[in-house]
């Protein structure tokens, strides 16, 4: 019997932009001025921090730059104590697929 991976769709990557792969998550997206094409790897249990606000159980804030331009990109996630999704901002930069990531431009 075949299992097959379901591809996530655009309007999936506006709700929930993160790939959960065994023990991390993944979010790939590209920056807002420049176009550049980034690839977070998110550890589950050392990436994250605990939060004590609110119903978030971990707290994502991140920044990035990179090599084509000096714009910054801020990630700021909210996940519950399995790691789903309550809220995100991206902030400079829009998610893309995994497919998008990888294609060529």
């Amino acid at each position: 019997m075949f299992w097959f991976k379901k591809r996530k769709k655009e309007k999936d990557i506006i709700n929930n932009p993160f790939y959960n792969e065994q023990n991390a998550l993944i979010i790939y997206f590209k920056c807002n001025n420049c176009g550049e094409k980034f690839r977070s790897y998110l550890r589950k249990g050392y990436d994250f921090s605990n939060s004590y606000e609110g119903k978030a159980a971990y707290i994502i804030n991140k920044e990035y730059i990179g090599s084509k331009c000096s714009h910054r990109i801020q990630l700021i996630a909210e996940f519950d104590n399995a790691y789903r999704l309550l809220n995100f901002d991206l902030i400079g930069g829009t998610p893309i697929t995994k497919e998008e990531f990888e294609s060529e431009g």
